[in-house]
């Protein structure tokens, strides 16, 4: 298929340059689409169907044998090889059971080592005979390694992620889902579902995977291509909202209050108070005729756009044309036949331009929220009676910035200049959007995020007990609320298919602490995983623990505190044992990865070493936060836990 696509001629198929290099350039994306993935076999499964399915099911008619892979695949011929996991054809392979066999005879799943076929395993669905059994070749699937970026799951999605993978485009979803429950493997299936199954509308629209950090997006970059998707944009709240540099940070208290979605409307109020009702006329002179639009129509006009609630840039760009209106209405009563072209002349008159810089000025986001936090008595008139004046002194800067360039911006910051660009002129929505680890977002955040799908959908995905941000998430309803989704179905996945139930079993003492009322994950796993808690004399019990692990198969994580970092990179350099940063990839010489624990949240390894619980919670503002980035830490092992500790365990561990 990718040397049909190598080969194709388009010289004589084109009308100009233009045509030639689109249709070029969608030719090379076809190819680059269709790349072997070493190891990565193209089908995983079988279906046998006992009728061929769209047709009348009648006794002795004859079934339909379908192979089930990552991408559709066709002979030389066009007839289709593989079915792309994705088509309705295919759903039976995920949802099909002994109890509701959906007109499958026999379903089959391959098992591979290293690319090769090596296994394979039938139900015979519809066959009463036979007992429901677990899938061995499913369960090694789960178990198998993680070495690397973050791999597909087609081969291994389960029926209730199936139901949200497959659900429709005009909905918005929220997936609530603890540790190893596969909700951002969910949501990135899902992604590439829609593309399926929408493909030309989201080829206009756009679609964007949002993550916490620059670390996980590059563990998770790989995943839509591994199923041919190429266009999906990948960034951070971050990114989005990149209209300032950020060199500054909040302290949490600041960082929470500009986070709260009151300051919407502060920003809101601080904007619209540029308007000012005019109080003189406008005297248009065109030849030797002087036109007049007395003030208390200006008025009126002005009240008008302000009643409309339309964007404050986009009023501005109508007041001339308003105001350029009246005149014309003056000059037909008077008997002459003016046109638009006069009426684009007439808005653009010195008179009509000088009005408008005085009743409507430009202003600039970024100028606006310097202004709201360099000058108290500027953000004590446009947030009294919305912040108290207790949190109008938290939110000022220390030190006012003079000029946008000068001035220390903060992530918060960044945010608030978003929702005042936002306000002056409206933001580009796309067509769908998935947040992952939303439940660490503050209402600002979910706000920033929400203006990139308003005429798209959304799929949230989170865990109210991984929260840890001060502002983190209280309630998926109050979440959704605030992005413009509130209609969003929540569902929740329970089911773990990562974290070894040792380990989860450990890690949910934390629950009643953190999340009080959330469900604990139970592991559906067969091994129970290896886990450890080992007094240690100082970082060198640690190292010898990495040292331990890496003489197992797979990938280690060392996870500790953030501010103990360089203390255990350079006992590990001591040692010898090479290590990387969060996101490089692993290779057969270098497994260790030496993980902040604030960058822990959504990466995985075979086996972790968590140095210093105590440490973990103690870096954190408070201890809430300091208990969630702990769970955090502790579940993020495939196979195997070694928890290291000098100072006393939390006692909320029991």
């Amino acid at each position: 298929m990718r040397e049909d696509a190598q080969s194709l001629d388009i010289r004589d198929v084109t009308a100009n340059w233009v045509n030639a290099a689109v249709l070029q350039r969608q030719i090379d994306e076809r190819i680059k689409a269709l790349a072997d993935l070493s190891g990565t076999p193209l089908f995983f499964g079988r279906l046998d169907y006992l009728h061929a399915p769209g047709t009348e099911v009648a006794e002795g008619a004859d079934g339909e044998r379908f192979y089930v892979g990552r991408r559709h695949v066709h002979d030389a011929d066009g007839d289709p090889m593989v079915i792309d996991w994705r088509a309705p054809v295919s759903q039976p392979f995920y949802r099909a059971s002994k109890t509701d066999p959906q007109d499958i005879a026999l379903r089959r799943r391959f098992g591979y080592t290293g690319g090769d076929l090596t296994a394979y395993e039938d139900e015979h669905l519809s066959d009463p005979a036979e007992a429901a059994v677990t899938s061995r070749l499913l369960q090694q699937e789960i178990e198998r390694p993680r070495v690397g970026p973050m791999r597909d799951i087609v081969a291994t999605i389960q029926p209730e992620q199936d139901e949200i993978v497959r659900a429709g485009l005009a909905g918005s979803v929220c997936v609530q889902g603890g540790p190893g429950t596969g909700k951002t493997a969910v949501g990135l299936h899902r992604v590439a579902y829609l593309l399926y199954a929408h493909r030309e509308r989201l080829a206009r629209t756009g679609t964007l995977v949002i993550g916490p950090n620059r670390s996980f997006l590059s563990y998770i970059e790989q995943v839509l291509p591994a199923l041919g998707e190429l266009t999906v944009r990948q960034a951070t709240v971050e990114d989005l909202v990149a209209h300032v540099e950020v060199r500054g940070a909040d302290e949490a208290a600041a960082a929470v209050v500009k986070g709260d979605a009151r300051m919407a409307e502060v920003l809101r109020r601080a904007l619209y108070a540029h308007v000012v009702m005019p109080t003189e006329p406008v005297v248009v002179v065109r030849g030797s005729r002087r036109w007049r639009v007395p003030a208390y129509e200006l008025e009126e006009i002005v009240g008008q756009l302000l009643a409309r609630d339309i964007r404050y840039g986009a009023a501005r760009e109508a007041l001339p044309q308003r105001i350029a209106h009246a005149v014309l209405v003056q000059m037909e009563r008077a008997g002459e036949a003016p046109d638009d072209r006069v009426q684009d002349a007439v808005a653009r008159n010195a008179a009509v331009k000088a009005a408008v810089k005085a009743v409507w000025p430009a202003v600039e986001p970024a100028k606006l929220v310097l202004r709201l936090l360099s000058d108290p008595d500027h953000l004590a008139e446009h947030a009294e009676g919305i912040l108290t004046a207790d949190e109008q002194k938290t939110v000022l800067w220390a030190k006012p910035a003079r000029t946008v360039k000068s001035a220390r911006w903060s992530p918060a910051d960044a945010v608030l200049v978003d929702e005042a660009s936002d306000l002056v002129e409206r933001t580009h929505s796309l067509g769908h959007v998935v947040l992952d680890e939303a439940q660490d977002l503050s209402p600002m955040q979910y706000r920033a995020v929400g203006r990139r799908c308003t005429t798209g959908s959304a799929t949230v995905l989170g865990d109210l007990a991984q929260g840890t941000t001060p502002w983190a998430t209280r309630s998926w309803p109050e979440a959704l609320g605030h992005l413009g989704k509130a209609e969003a179905v929540v569902e929740e996945l329970t089911a773990g298919f990562r974290v070894p139930t040792d380990v989860i079993a450990y890690a949910s003492r934390l629950l009643p602490h953190i999340a009080p009322g959330l469900a604990p994950v139970a592991s559906v796993r067969e091994n129970p995983g290896f886990f450890d808690l080992r007094p240690a004399g100082g970082t060198g019990d640690t190292v010898a623990a990495c040292r331990e692990l890496l003489a197992r198969e797979g990938s280690v994580g060392l996870i500790a505190a953030d501010a103990r970092i360089p203390e255990l990179a350079g006992a590990l350099a001591e040692a010898g044992i090479g290590h990387l940063a969060p996101g490089e990839e692993t290779t057969a010489e270098v497994r260790l990865t030496l993980v902040p624990a604030s960058l822990a949240k959504g990466l995985e390894y075979d086996y972790v070493v968590l140095d210093e619980p105590g440490a973990v919670v103690d870096g954190e503002p408070d201890e809430r936060t300091g208990l969630r980035r702990l769970y955090v830490a502790l579940t993020r092992a495939v196979s195997g836990l070694i928890v290291t500790h000098t100072a006393p365990l939390p006692a909320q561990l029991g």
